[in-house]
């Protein structure tokens, strides 16, 4: 099992940064395949950006791609939202999420997420 803890959100005005870390409990974090998620007020929640076990390989929504990225520190035992040029649209409660092994399929393990508002 794996506990997630995000961090990082806030208040920021539209053409801002932010960056987004979950830190994770556990030996095994490498083991896991890891994304970010974000819910806006009355919306479904929706993919922001997955990355695999090793890093190797990222996967965005269209509506971040070339202004978020997605990384992680597997020694840290830890992932990032590098999130540039943010937009109104953007704000959201953003979790992070892991998945035991390939990062296809549902993510089993969730944080409790952190609110991240952008203004205009």
């Amino acid at each position: 099992q794996v506990q997630l803890v995000e961090s990082g959100g806030g208040l920021v005005q539209a053409g801002g940064s932010l960056r987004l870390s979950c830190a994770a409990s556990g030996r095994t974090f490498s083991m896991y395949a890891m994304g970010w998620f974000r819910q806006a007020p009355g919306k479904e929640r929706e993919v922001v950006a997955t990355i695999t076990r090793s890093g190797g390989s990222t996967y965005y929504s269209d509506s971040v791609k070339g202004r978020f990225t997605i990384s992680r520190d597997n020694a840290k035992n830890t992932m990032y939202l590098q999130m540039n040029s943010l937009k109104p649209e953007d704000t959201a409660v953003y979790y992070c999420a892991a998945r035991y092994g390939v990062v296809a399929g549902a993510f089993d393990y969730w944080g409790q997420g952190t609110q991240v508002t952008v203004s205009s």
